[in-house]
Parts: C-alpha cells; structure tokens; sequence
C-alpha cells in the first residue's frame, strides 16, 4: 500500500488536501431531480483515484472532512436558521445563524444565545406571542414585534411551560406549578405537589393514658383545643381569602413524579408516577477506570443489567385545581390490560425445565412511551382543554395504546390499540389533536409498515397513508391543512418529503432528493429545510420551496474531501434462500475490477450496529471511518460488502421482528446469502472472505464465527456482546422478553453460550469505559474461550475508550488490526 505518511511531518488533513486536489472529482447528482434516477449499472468499475489512502488519513481526527452543520432549526420569521458545529475534539458548540437568501452565517455570541434558544417554544392561542426556556429561565417573545423578555432569572430551573387559553402562562419547577397572570404580573402558585402522606393535624387521643391526660391536666386539653381552632381558622381562611395560594397536594411517600402537564384551560394536572425506590443502577453495577485522575482505580457508575433490571412501571394521577379532587386513573380502559401476552413464551420455558405453567389474569404494568426518535411529550391536551390524550405502552413491550383520558371520572378509553406479538417498535410513535376538533392524528405500524392514521373520537381510523414503506417525522402544517411526512417511497434506501391534505386525502411529493434526509417545516408553512446527503456526499442544509427549486444553504465539507474520488457504493438486492426476500446491500468493488480475471477477489462483509439500524441506503452513512475504510479495502483489492441483514431499520415489522427469540440467527443465514451471491455476481472467492463489525455488528461477528464456522475465514468483533442478559433492559427485553421470562431465548441468542463453535480466527477489541457494552462482555467470553483451550483468537483493549472511540490514535489502532487480520487470512 502506498503511504503519503513516510517520514514528511505533515499531517494527515494536509496530505489528503494535497492527494485529493490531483485526484479526478467524482461525479455527482444533480441537486434537484424530478424523479428517481435510473440506478448505476450493477457492478460498474469504480472511480480511478490518483493517490491511494492510507489507515493514518482515514482515521485520522475527523475534522478534515468538514465541520458540518447540526440540529438545525427555523427562525420565527421563516428567514433564516440556526444551527450548531462542533469540533471533534472540542467539549463545547458553536452556535450560528444563516439567512436563507445568505451564502455564509454569523457565529453567535455567548450573550446571543438566549436569542436562539426558541426551538422547541410553545405559541399562544394567536400565535402572537412565543414561550421558550433558555438555561433553565423562562423567555416571552412578540413574535410581530421581535421583542423578547425574560420572565425568570434564577437558579432553580424550570422544567416546563406553556400558554393558557385566556393567555396567561403556566410554568412548572419540580413538584410545583405556577401561573404567570398577563395582566397584572401576579404570580401564582397553583399546585404544590408534596411526595408526602398528608399531615393528619390534630387527632383526638384513642388511648386510656391519652384520654386520662386530657380529662385530668387542664393545660394538656387546653392545648388540644386550641391546635383544632387554629387548624380551623386556617380552612376557613384559606376558603375566604382569594389572596392565599391553593392549599397543598399530598401524593404519599412511596413514589415521585416522572412527568408532569398541566391543560390549556389550567384546570387540570396529569401526573405520571412511579416507584421512587427504583433506580436505573444497584450498587454494584460500576465500571472501573483503570486511568483515574488521581492515579486510582475509579468506579463508575453504569446502568443495570437486563437480567436484574425491574422497572415498576408508572400510575396516572389527575388533579382538579378547581375542586381540589384528586383522581388515581384506572387502566380497565385499556384492552388487554390484563392480557397475559407472554403466555406462550412462560409455557414452553416451563416445559424446558420440566415444569407446567398456568396462565392467569392479571394487570400489566404500564408507562408513558418513550419515542426515542422525537421530543414530543406522550401527553397531549386538545387546544381548548376539553380532551386528554395519552400514548401508553405495557412494560412487557407488547402494547401500545392511543388512551383518551374522561376527565370527569379519571378513566381511559381506548382509541387504539396497538398489539405485536413480538414487541412494539420504539420509533413511529407521533401523534397529537387537530386543532379545533376532536380528532387524533397518529402514526401506527399495524398493516406492517407505518403509516399515517386520522381519527375522529367518535369514529373509525381512516388511513391517510398505504403502502409498502415507512412513514416517520410528522409535522403538521400552521393552517392544519397538511400533515407533512418523510417516506421511503420509491425505494427502501431513499427518503423525501410528501404531504397529505387533510380535506381532500390528497397525497403530494414535494421533494425528490436521490439520499437520504431530515426535514422541518418553516413556520409559515412555505418552505422546507433539509438535512440531506448522499452516498459519497456527507449531510449539507438546503431550503426548498413547497414549490420551488432546491437550493443548498451550507458548503461545510472539505474540498479535501470532496475534490477525492470517492466510490460511491452500489446498492443492490441479494436474494434470500431462507424466504426473507430481497436484502438490501452496499457494494464496494475492486480498482480495476475486472470480473473475467483468472484471480477471484478476496472480500470483506461489514455488519453494522444497533441492530434496529439503515445503512445500505443512499445516504452518507453514519459510518464515515468505515466508509472509508471500504474504499480503501476497495483500492488494496478487496470487494466489500455492507448488509441490511434482517432485524434491519426502514423495511417495516416483519424484517424488524424476524430476530424475536432468535437474535443472530437470521442475520447469520442472510450474511450466508451475502457470501454466495458475492460468489455468483462479483467474482468473489468465497473461501476468502472475513468479516468485521462494533456493537451489533461485533455481536454478529461473533454469532458468525461460533456458530457458521464454514462461513468466513476471519472475523474482528469491535466492542461486541457477548451475552445478552448483561445489556440493557429496554433493548434486549424489547427483542428476547427478560432472562427471567425466557431463557431459552438469551441461551438461544448469547454468544457465549456456543463459543465452543469457534474455528477461525477471531480479533476481540473492547474499550475499558464502553457503558453502553460492557468490557465485562469481552472478559468473559475471552476466558470462555481460554477454557475452551481455543488458541485462534487475539484480544486489544483501549484503556480510555467508551463505546464509540474518541481519540484518532484508538481508531487507528483498531484498523490497523483489523486491516492486518485480512491481509494475513484472506490474501
């Protein structure tokens, strides 16, 4: 391999500007397509590059690439848009503006970025006016005027806010809840909700030594009688006198509040409770930093394990301000509640053990669902405060359920159901009223793909969505016309934007990028910003026009990385021989491939991580090291292959759920189906090939070389698990219950439990501080392993690495191993 780093002193961006500007630039789509271009022959010959790449340029810190833009969101006026950029190396972000008629944006200053701060604001019934938090303090700003005013300035801070009908503002700190009245400035507390059992006064005495007390010492029992004057002089006041604050709430002692929202009308609060004994770590869940501060060993705390993990659950509380009545909300309203879903699971575990199970009744435990892919709250009041929606999922994660909240008896009622027999999916879960109505909009995967539903509370779901693809990001727009979407229509691997108008159903295209992308609507409903990339091209904003051209708002990356000829990979369908269908991949082929050669190429299967994750689409992959890592495999001979296995994000429920119970065996047999149609159509050696891959993708790795052994012929598993019971509880439980529930499961899917299999060899490399997988999983396979007097198989560790690397030197480190494996048993 030719090295641009031997002895020059230069640095690894310097050298890549000087080899990039001699290589012949990669062609690239054009910005604004009007329909889906037909794909690149399958199998073309890659870009010819003029200067090889090297491991120290790939891995090098990051920066060189570009500082790109981050989390970008529109100005109030529609105008202009806000963003971040952070170096790699950098703790802190810069924050910046940019008009949408601009070429370059203004840096904020610190005393600037209160300014800024008004992403996830809430309007008034007018929207004249906007509510933001900035460091905890709250801020009003005249949307017609632009002029912004600080409420608060203090240290407490406050956890949320919103507009009332009549225009005052409610703002929450803690436990205890505050109206800000317009027109006088008068603040006032509202609730004061104490996790306390309620003082109970003064009692009268229920004991002969009490009651002698009293009849006796006239003193005792004057006392007495006064404590219940006062205690009474204080109800009567609080009564009568309108200046007082609302008198306190007691919630008793055993739970604390895990959220809190208050209706538009303020009349009600809902609270979600929990046990508040329940913490996310026990006391020896640690992880030891070999490298402390101080020269010790250091613990450090780490969330707990999904073998022990129990979490209780939550329970709905609903407060009447006006009545002082507290109502606990029953889930009899929810089908299923007492369902026992996990039936089937309990009896064949049973049967294993030799046991019998019966099923029995009884109710589930439930909490409010967490999306992981939005900010909005599963809390949602009608504008006008009369309904209350709720999104509930069951902690055994098989339901989920669309609830309305009867306000007057404290009551669910059940709009939708959700069930999936394998687990609910923790993306798709959007939803919300249209305003002035009494309908709900939402997202649900029920037909197997999501899609977009409507409504009315006293009417059957219409779909507003059909088809074969997913539907996510739902924003609706400021007349409640269209309910905006992005979708993978015309291929699993490309993402747009459409709208659907609500009156007439009206399904509606509005961009046609050739990638992937995020979007965000502007305020006034005219235009889109768009978070958008391509294979080869990492993530730029564009503003489009509802209907008008694309026009690209930022230029970030390097010319160095731009000017570089670049192989966009192919994508490409392999086809299942296990009935899954088409597996979608990423192909990077050979410099020079010529499929008539006498020599087959050796290749490299690269399995990606998260499981429930993308990356065989025509975006820039979140992977950019190993993308270019695959290029530069490419350029030393290598073909390449990048596999949506199944388990796989962007292809709907089936392919999602095909790993239930069963983790790393179908994403083994597509791996296989990989290897054989590399054989048939790229003129691999299938007797050569290894395979690599971090988290997930070094869970697979493992599966692969313990249980496929005949498969690959090396294999470098990066920050793998080794046992599932030891992850986290709301992944794994998701895909093999808990190890109490289903052991066969976790013995079924853990690698360490068929170690024994291992034939090949194998390269394990952990970091010492990953609180995502623990180094833990390493340490015992690998003794595992020794046990099993297994001799192929080597082991690095990276001293001060957490679960995704953060110095260039580990990162180098890591692939140099890697790329040595390879070279050593596929060449």
């Amino acid at each position: 391999m030719t090295s641009l780093m031997r002895n020059t002193g230069l640095s690894a961006i310097a050298l890549l500007v000087l080899t990039a500007c001699s290589a012949t630039p990669s062609t690239q789509a054009t910005t604004h397509v009007k329909h889906v271009q037909s794909a690149t022959p399958l199998l073309a010959t890659p870009p010819q590059v003029s200067a090889q790449l090297t491991l120290e340029q790939i891995m090098a810190n990051p920066d060189w690439m570009g500082i790109l833009a981050k989390d970008a969101y529109w100005s109030d006026d529609s105008r202009s848009v806000y963003f971040a950029r952070q170096a790699s190396a950098s703790p802190l972000r810069d924050y910046y503006r940019q008009g949408i008629t601009q070429t370059t944006a203004t840096q904020l200053g610190l005393d600037a970025l209160h300014l800024a701060s008004q992403q996830y604001g809430v309007f008034d019934a007018d929207k004249r006016r906007k509510a933001y938090l900035y460091q905890g303090n709250l801020f009003v700003k005249d949307l017609h005027s632009g002029e912004i005013k600080q409420v608060t300035r203090q240290n407490a801070a406050i956890a949320g806010v919103r507009f009332l009908t009549d225009g005052d503002l409610v703002y929450w700190q803690g436990e205890n809840i505050f109206r800000l009245h317009q027109d006088t400035g008068l603040i006032e507390q509202l609730a004061n909700i104490q996790m306390l059992d309620e003082p109970k006064g003064e009692t009268e005495p229920d004991t002969y030594i009490g009651k002698q007390q009293q009849r006796l010492i006239r003193y005792v029992a004057l006392q007495h009688e006064n404590a219940k004057r006062g205690e009474q002089y204080k109800a009567e006041l609080q009564a009568a006198d309108p200046t007082l604050a609302a008198n306190s709430w007691y919630l008793g002692d055993k739970e604390k509040v895990s959220e809190l929202s208050v209706s538009p009308d303020g009349r009600y609060v809902l609270l979600a409770l929990t046990d508040k004994d329940y913490d996310w770590r026990s006391e020896h869940d640690i992880m030891p930093n070999y490298l402390g501060k101080q020269g010790y060993v250091d613990a450090v705390p780490v969330r707990a394990r999904v073998a022990e993990d129990n979490p209780p659950g939550q329970r709905l509380v609903l407060l009447d301000l006006s009545s002082h009545r507290k109502q606990d909300i029953t889930i009899e309203g929810l089908q299923g509640f007492d369902e026992d879903v996990l039936a089937k699971v309990k009896a064949e575990n049973a049967k294993a053990m030799g046991t019998g199970y019966k099923s029995e009744k009884s109710p589930r435990k439930i909490q409010l669902i967490e999306d992981w892919g939005w900010s909005q709250s599963a809390i949602q009041w009608s504008d006008d405060g009369k309904h209350l929606a709720v999104m509930l999922e069951a902690v055994d994660n098989k339901d989920r359920w669309l609830a309305r909240v009867e306000l007057e008896k404290g009551k669910l009622r059940t709009e939708h159901r959700l069930h999936d027999d394998a687990w609910i999916n923790y993306d798709h879960n959007q939803f919300g009223w249209l305003p002035g109505t009494d309908s709900l909009y939402y997202l649900s995967e029920e037909t197997g793909y999501s899609q977009l539903y409507l409504k009315p509370l006293a009417a059957k779901a219409k779909a507003l969505t059909q088809g074969k693809f997913v539907v996510s990001d739902i924003q609706l727009g400021p007349k409640a016309e269209y309910i905006y979407y992005k979708a993978n229509k015309t291929h699993p691997g490309i993402y747009n934007v459409y709208r659907v108008a609500l009156a007439t159903g009206e399904d509606e295209q509005l961009t046609y990028w050739d990638g992937n992308l995020d979007y965000s609507l502007s305020p006034d409903g005219h235009s889109l910003l768009l978070t958008a990339s391509r294979r080869t091209q990492p993530a730029e904003l564009y503003v489009q026009p509802i209907a008008g051209e694309l026009r690209q708002l930022t230029h970030y990356t390097s010319d160095a990385f731009k000017n570089y000829s670049w192989q966009a990979p192919e994508v490409v369908t392999v086809p299942s021989s296990h009935g899954a269908g088409a597996i979608y991949a990423r192909v990077y082929l050979p410099q020079g491939y010529d499929a008539t050669r006498a020599a087959k190429y050796p290749a490299v299967v690269f399995n990606h991580g998260a499981g429930y994750l993308q990356n065989a689409d025509y975006g820039f992959s979140g992977y950019f090291r190993e993308f270019m890592f695959h290029n530069l495999l490419s350029q030393q001979g290598y073909v390449v292959l990048d596999m949506d296995y199944r388990g796989s994000k962007g292809y709907g429920r089936d392919w999602r759920t095909a790993i239930y119970r069963n983790m790393g065996h179908p994403e083994v047999e597509d791996l296989r189906d990989g290897v054989s149609w590399l054989g048939a159509n790229a003129h691999v050696d299938t007797g050569k090939v290894g395979t690599y891959g971090g988290s997930y993708g070094g869970f697979l790795t493992f599966m692969s070389l313990f249980t496929a052994p005949d498969l690959f012929q090396a294999g470098a598993a990066l920050r793998p698990v080794s046992d599932w019971a030891h992850y986290n509880a709301p992944y794994t439980s998701n895909i093999l219950n808990t190890p109490d529930v289903d052991a066969i499961a976790y013995q079924r899917s853990s690698p360490i439990e068929v170690a024994q299999g291992l034939q090949k060899p194998l390269l394990i490399m952990s970091g010492v501080l990953d609180d995502n997988v623990f180094f833990q999983d390493s340490v015992r396979v690998v003794q595992r392993l020794i046990e099993l007097e297994k001799p192929m198989f080597e082991t690095a560790i990276y001293p001060v690495e957490p679960h995704g690397f953060r110095q260039p030197s580990s990162w180098l480190d890591e692939y140099r191993r890697i790329y040595k494996l390879f070279e050593r048993e596929l060449k």
